[in-house]
């Protein structure tokens, strides 16, 4: 048994730790009390609770806490539930594994700030990924003010066409965090690691509208905490390596002609070009690549199936190797 927030063995049940970082301290249960959408409930989803998004093919729901259960819900969300995804994916009832799997590993094993979060199942047994919503004030139903990178950049589907969100760079986006942050430094070098690790986890889908800035209770701007993460690549053979170019230019110098991939001196001059200083990148990429045992022990925790453990486990390992070529 263990826990499926944080992987706390134990219990089937979230532990104290994960009720009171979600649940504020609610004892809510793993399962919820409804089944998943399909063509049988439809009709009640709809009634029930506003469809938030399709972010390719997946669907996110909206739930709020109420009476000591989570409940589906067209205002006032608390919480962003995604079940399995449908379309023409591999493996998509791995899925939300695979997002909890990434998520926490940046948390626990990296220490990088991400959105609460965890598996959870509906009552037919499925499993869905849940995550608690960082932009709504707590107890008090408000929002923080939130804008992406698309919109920062005044990208839309009507100005760039249906892929504007994989039209830009993340020296762009490094560039922006400089102009939108008031401690502009430590926010680039937070940036920095997310794409690293992105990279390093095979994330092909960390484009524009996957990196935003949030109004604070001082009134200022920071980087939310991340969200998004999982391995792309498990679902999808064909996904590129990034979402968008590292720098413009970068697929057309030598070292990406000479390997058709990114390695380290890429990110390395990503590093240069947003101001992080050679000692606090090579500091930034190592921590990254250092962890690998700490990897390999949350990914056999995790609630991948034993094969697709295998399968997640190689392609870190490929890429980690990227960065010693």
């Amino acid at each position: 048994m263990k826990c499926p927030g944080c992987f706390k063995e134990g219990t089937d049940q979230y532990c104290v730790n994960c009720r009171k970082r979600l649940f504020d301290g609610s004892k809510i249960a793993p399962i919820l009390p409804f089944d998943r959408p399909t063509d049988n409930n439809l009709a009640m989803y709809q009634e029930k609770t506003k469809r938030l998004s399709i972010s390719g093919v997946q669907l996110k729901y909206s739930l709020m806490r109420q009476d000591g259960k989570l409940i589906l819900t067209d205002k006032n969300g608390q919480y962003i539930l995604k079940p399995v995804p449908t379309g023409q994916l591999s493996l998509p009832d791995q899925a939300p594994a695979n997002e909890h799997l990434t998520m926490q590993i940046a948390r626990q094993v990296f220490k990088l700030p991400t959105a609460e979060n965890a598996l959870i199942r509906f009552a037919d047994g499925s499993p869905a990924y849940i995550t608690r919503r960082f932009d709504v004030q707590t107890g008090k139903g408000l929002k923080y003010q939130q804008e992406d990178f698309a919109q920062l950049t005044g990208r839309t589907k009507k100005t760039h066409g249906e892929d504007f969100k994989y039209n830009g760079t993340y020296e762009e986006i490094g560039l922006l965090i400089q102009k939108y942050v008031a401690a502009a430094l430590p926010a680039v070098e937070g940036f920095f690691r997310i794409v690293v690790f992105n990279y390093l986890f095979c994330n092909g889908d960390a484009h524009l509208k996957n990196f935003s800035v949030m109004r604070t209770v001082y009134g200022d701007y920071g980087l939310t905490p991340a969200y998004d993460l999982l391995c792309t690549l498990l679902h999808s053979e064909l996904e590129s390596d990034t979402a968008l170019d590292l720098y413009k230019g970068a697929i057309d110098d030598e070292g990406y002609n000479r390997y058709g991939l990114y390695t380290r001196s890429h990110f390395e001059e990503l590093a240069k070009r947003m101001g992080i200083l050679p000692k606090r990148c090579e500091r930034i990429i190592n921590g990254l690549l250092g962890k690998t045992e700490e990897v390999k022990n949350m990914i056999a925790l995790s609630f991948l199936s034993e094969e697709v453990k295998e399968m997640y486990s190689k392609l870190y390992q490929e890429r980690v190797k990227r960065f010693y070529i």
